[in-house]
């Protein structure tokens, strides 16, 4: 074998294919993109664009259901920065802290639909804590200290449907 054999194997080597020369070789002319304008040329992606009329999918009419509406905001709340209220004697420990003591002393900025205890730094005070959620592990965590949680049960009114058959 021979440098000037050496060849590279068969089916490796793709040859290019050549465009714009001449009609007889099926890609003569317009080089296989059609005719004029934005799709003609390289790099266009124009998925749903109709040429400036509204495009169908826009069209049709929404449909289907969306929580957002009814979905609960809870302002956070977690142990630490509580422990951290106690220490700098912004809540007295010895009485139940509900969720207007804390607006009041300026640990949350509002209640918004309730408080929602959450477990991060520790917490060493017994304390006695009303309010509308906590995590397994924050009421544990109240537990281990020696205090008490208690759950606020929020009564929701039913929307009726405005629309009366």
């Amino acid at each position: 074998m021979k440098l000037n054999e050496l060849k590279p194997k068969e089916g490796s080597k793709k040859k290019k294919l050549i465009v714009g020369r001449g009609i007889g070789s099926g890609k003569g002319k317009t080089c296989g993109s059609g005719q004029k304008g934005q799709k003609s040329r390289s790099g266009v992606a124009i998925n749903g664009f109709e040429g400036g009329q509204m495009p169908l999918y826009m069209r049709m009419p929404k449909s289907g259901f969306n929580n957002k509406k009814f979905a609960t905001h809870y302002a956070e709340l977690t142990t630490g920065r509580l422990q951290a209220a106690i220490d700098t004697k912004k809540i007295d420990a010895k009485n139940a802290i509900d969720e207007d003591a804390l607006v009041a002393a300026k640990i949350i900025s509002s209640k918004k639909d309730g408080v929602k205890l959450l477990t991060k730094g520790e917490l060493k005070s017994k304390i006695e804590l009303k309010i509308s959620k906590a995590t397994k592990t924050a009421a544990a965590a109240v537990e281990k200290a020696g205090g008490k949680i208690e759950i606020i049960e929020k009564i929701v009114k039913p929307i009726e449907n405005k629309k009366k058959k």
